[in-house]
């Protein structure tokens, strides 16, 4: 008589060798698939990558030794002594150390064509004055003076219009003509491109009539 199977005995084990496999596989063939799509993506330009060093091109202070001498308008009447790259310094709140001697930073100058012509404020008198503008950075400063002169003209003449006759006829007052004046470039150079530079502005002419 044949034996018959034991219903109590415990059925025996499946191999799980060939799923276990299979599972381990999978990631691995998602993960190479993701690799090369990401590679793909970046060659064919997908992603933008900024490099961990990139920064603002800004303009960029000139050494005194890279300084080039040309026959440009320098300073006129009341020029404002503060030093180039001190004036930078307070308006960028960037440190601008002075050395022995003078500027440690190069200045370039720009004069603005045309003089400007506005009445006093509360006066019957007006004034006329021509002008030049000073910076220590490099000449990306003056090439947004020339590209927005329409622009800082226009506020020029505003910040004159504010001009009271006591400041045209003292030494004191003509500095704080020349500050406001600086500011309102700075301003107009700001808005346009967002970075000033003008350290100090100088009267080439200043006739009050």
């Amino acid at each position: 008589m044949a034996d018959t199977p034991d219903a109590t005995a415990p059925a025996p084990r499946k191999k799980k060798g060939g799923k276990l496999l299979i599972l381990v596989g999978v990631p691995i063939a998602l993960l190479g698939t993701g690799g090369g799509a990401a590679v793909y993506g970046m060659q064919a330009g997908w992603f933008s990558v900024k490099p961990a060093d990139a920064h603002d091109d800004e303009p960029q202070l000139v050494p005194k030794s890279e300084e080039k001498r040309t026959s440009s308008a320098g300073g006129g009447e009341g020029g404002h002594g503060g030093g180039g790259e001190e004036a930078a310094s307070a308006a960028h709140g960037k440190p601008t150390p002075k050395g022995e001697g003078g500027d440690k930073y190069a200045s370039s100058y720009y004069p603005l064509e045309k003089e400007f012509t506005s009445n006093l404020q509360d006066s019957v008198h007006f004034v006329q004055v021509g002008i030049a503008v000073s910076t220590p950075y490099d000449e990306r400063v003056l090439d947004n003076i020339k590209t927005h002169e329409i622009a800082i003209r226009s506020q020029v003449l505003m910040a004159l219009g504010e001009t009271s006759e006591e400041e045209v006829f003292t030494a004191e007052g003509k500095r704080h003509i020349q500050d406001r004046l600086a500011k309102a470039i700075n301003g107009v150079l700001k808005e346009k491109e967002g970075f000033g530079g003008v350290s100090n502005v100088y009267f080439t002419n200043f006739i009050v009539q």
